[in-house]
């Protein structure tokens, strides 16, 4: 399903800021007499007769609960591309072990079709600065709650480790090993990935070369703020990847990225363009169609590399993410 890149610009290019939810989870179901209970990140106490086991979450949600051992019934959001390709934000999701129950425009959920499913509970990410959660608008986050309960997962305002464990804990409360021997494979491979970047961004500083996180519509051209996204402000300041922040942030899009007009696409120097790889955004290709764009030094060079905006929070799906960057920002570095 394709969406607007407004609406993934100002939410999902953004997995970001405002640290107020941080701490607001619980890391263990509470037990109400002999049933189930979870509080969740906006506060909410969800309470369940038992365990839940028919398990509705959007997409990246799931694959990162998936990633972390939990049985998915039903998804939601951006799940396969109009090519038949699985979206990077469904991570390792099987179109066809999940009902899809994404309704017919964006942020809508089919409900007859959710309450087919007879779920349990619906999970989804939650960013501090939406009163909703993330692919619901509001009258529909409403309708979904007359069928089910909802639990939000923060994923803005903390870092990306932090972020990861909030799906590690979830899935230990509905039942998943999460001590199993796949997950600690997991996170050793996040681990090692991690330091690859780490090598690499005191490489990138030795050398005073830079990063620039981007992406681009047909309308305009932006610059991403990395503190507003838990992966690139973790690359930033934990792993030390060179990543150029923007000087004038949008404050009516929260503050997540500058937009400029396509004659100001030069704005910012950076020798490797780290672009937005969703489908809502335009591709390197593309943006070089516009001259003043093309002209910079890394477009005119093809120093490309891949930014995954919204993906799910896992070691397994990081792992893999952090080792496709590496490649690629060392493929346009000198040895």
């Amino acid at each position: 399903m394709r969406h607007s890149i407004r609406a993934a610009v100002l939410a999902a290019v953004s997995l970001a800021a405002v640290g107020t939810l941080s701490a607001c989870g619980s890391s263990q179901p509470e037990q109400a007499g002999n049933g189930w209970s979870y509080t969740d990140d906006r506060g909410v106490v969800v309470n369940r007769p038992e365990r839940p086991q028919q398990i509705v979450a959007q997409v990246s949600a799931a694959a990162a609960l998936q990633d972390f051992g939990v049985a998915i019934a039903g998804t939601f959001g951006p799940l396969v591309r109009d090519d038949g390709s699985v979206e990077p934000e469904a991570g390792t999701l099987d179109p066809r072990q999940v009902t899809d129950v994404t309704g017919a425009g964006y942020g809508e959920v089919n409900l007859e079709r959710l309450a087919s499913l007879h779920p349990d509970v619906l999970v989804s990410g939650k960013y501090a600065e939406y009163p909703g959660l993330w692919h619901l608008v509001e009258d529909q986050e409403q309708k979904v709650k007359q069928i089910v309960p909802t639990l939000g997962v923060a994923q803005s305002g903390i870092a990306l480790p932090a972020a990861i464990r909030k799906y590690q804990e979830l899935a230990r409360a509905l039942g998943a090993d999460v001590e199993s021997p796949k997950v600690k494979s997991d996170e050793r491979a996040f681990e090692a990935a991690a330091g690859r970047l780490r090598e690499i961004g005191a490489r990138m500083k030795s050398q005073g070369k830079t990063i620039l996180p981007i992406g681009g519509t047909k309308e305009e051209f932006f610059v991403v703020v990395p503190a507003r996204n838990p992966d690139l402000d973790y690359y930033v300041k934990e792993l030390g990847l060179p990543i150029t922040a923007p000087r004038d942030p949008d404050q009516a899009s929260g503050s997540y990225y500058e937009r400029l007009s396509w004659e100001k696409a030069n704005a910012y120097p950076g020798d490797i363009m780290l672009w937005d790889a969703r489908s809502a955004s335009m591709t390197p290709e593309q943006m070089k169609q516009n001259p003043v764009f093309a002209a910079t030094p890394a477009a005119r060079a093809n120093r490309f590399v891949e930014w995954d905006a919204v993906a799910p929070m896992s070691h397994a799906s990081y792992a893999k993410i952090m080792n496709k960057l590496a490649d690629q920002i060392e493929s346009h570095l000198k040895p």
